[in-house]
């Protein structure tokens, strides 16, 4: 009996990481989905000589991830009592918390870009754990910033754990399909 409890427990806390991260998953596949169009940096280089981040950070898709990602989690909002799941929290704080997770995701990967291209990386070129974990980070810390008494109420030991380990698995499964939808020119 024992056991079946402690198994429960762990499927509902993997759950509840998955639920809390959506709006931050979202993001950057949308972003590759709906991008395109003029580059962040506006085609600048830095001091380097190399791009300050490339073609692949664009506008449209900086934008067009944020939202996605803000839709995701008011749309979860309103499922969330039904499914027993946590909230976004309530009127300004949702707010708060949903531009968080999916701006915050989105300046992951752009912050990662920037310190791929200075390390001399081409766009598409794979760093690993970084590509994986850019976006958690950067998402993680844009909430803890705007929303911080809901973070530790929901990011527990436990949940960020899970999170820090069903990410990459996660992350590759939905480049894979990506690459296959032609949606990103690289499967990693």
């Amino acid at each position: 009996m024992k056991r079946e409890k402690q198994a429960e427990t762990s499927m509902n806390a993997l759950i509840v990481a998955f639920w809390l991260m959506l709006p931050a998953y979202i993001p950057n596949n949308c972003a590759a989905l709906f991008g395109g169009g003029m580059p962040l940096d506006m085609g600048q280089t830095f001091q380097d000589g190399r791009r300050t981040l490339g073609d692949g950070k664009t506008f449209r898709g900086t934008l067009a991830g944020t939202i996605c990602g803000l839709l995701a989690g008011l749309l979860q909002n309103l499922i969330a009592p039904a499914v027993g799941l946590p909230v976004f929290g309530v009127g300004l704080e949702q707010l708060f918390v949903l531009l968080g997770l999916s701006l915050g995701a989105m300046l992951g990967d752009i912050a990662a870009a920037f310190f791929k291209r200075r390390l001399g990386l081409k766009r598409g070129a794979p760093l690993f754990v970084i590509d994986q974990l850019d976006f958690v980070i950067g998402s993680w810390l844009f909430t803890m910033i705007l929303a911080p008494q809901w973070f530790w109420q929901n990011f527990t030991p436990l949940i960020i754990i899970i999170v820090i380990i069903i990410t990459p698995i996660l992350h590759r499964l939905t480049n894979i399909i990506g690459y296959r939808i032609g949606a990103k020119k690289e499967p990693w």
